[in-house]
């Protein structure tokens, strides 16, 4: 039986020190077929010349800026049944994607899982600022980007990335995904590690990323509020 097509959109902006380990923990998967597009947001390091020495690599140079931006042009460039993204910093287990796509065509009526991250530092970095130190101790269900493998349904239902967000954008479409009520699953097993160095962007934009979570969660209410369905008021009834 053929497979279904994944997408793997990957995100990078001056990451020419992690791309290529990134780029090989794809083409590492034990699922196939899949496309590899790297979204480069304007680099100006080597990120490019890495992206474009993989055969397997459809490389795009963003125009717009910003993560959020960099997500939409990947879905818009793929043409894969299922979607998934993974920062350049990132490395994936090989086997996520048949363990999340498999359990997608298992379940039809689940549009996206998620799974677990394991968190490790960087040889020679120090833990950043605003990162636990207790994190790098086993697993957690890691509701990011790095961990989503998606329908390309659930875009059509949700909507894709908001760039008015410089940060906090998966935050913001998982929060609209539940408000929506698309069914999900999670993963139990760990299938994702991230690298925690000098040069997070996450960790590095703290006071920021604190200001857009809290802007996803008023306009969650917002939602929530509006969608409420109305209390029952026996004036209502006609008679």
């Amino acid at each position: 039986m053929n497979k279904s097509l994944v997408s793997v959109v990957v995100a990078v902006k001056n990451g020419e020190r992690f791309l290529a380990a990134a780029i090989n923990s794809v083409l590492e998967q034990d699922y196939e077929p899949l496309e590899i597009i790297v979204v480069d947001g304007q680099s100006v390091d080597g990120t490019g010349t890495i992206a474009k020495s993989f055969k397997e690599v459809r490389y795009i140079r963003q125009v717009d800026q910003g993560v959020a931006d960099a997500w939409n042009v990947g879905i818009d460039a793929s043409g894969g049944e299922f979607i998934a993204f993974l920062s350049h910093d990132d490395l994936w287990t090989p086997d996520k994607l048949s363990v999340q796509v498999n359990y997608l065509v298992d379940h039809p009526e689940i549009q996206y899982n998620v799974a677990k991250v394991k968190f490790f530092l960087e040889r020679g970095c120090s833990i950043p600022p605003g990162f636990r130190k207790g994190l790098l101790e086993g697993g957690y269900v890691g509701r990011i980007m790095e961990t989503l493998v998606s329908r390309r349904s659930a875009f059509d239902i949700v909507g894709n990335f908001d760039t008015g967000l410089s940060v906090s954008e998966d935050a913001d479409w998982f929060a609209r995904a539940k408000d929506k009520n698309v069914p999900m699953a999670v993963m139990p097993e760990v299938l994702l590690h991230k690298r925690v160095h000098d040069a997070n962007l996450s960790l590095r934009a703290v006071q920021e990323t604190q200001q857009n979570l809290l802007r996803v969660l008023r306009q969650s209410i917002v939602r929530q509020r509006r969608h409420k369905p109305k209390a029952y008021n026996s004036r209502d009834c006609i008679e």
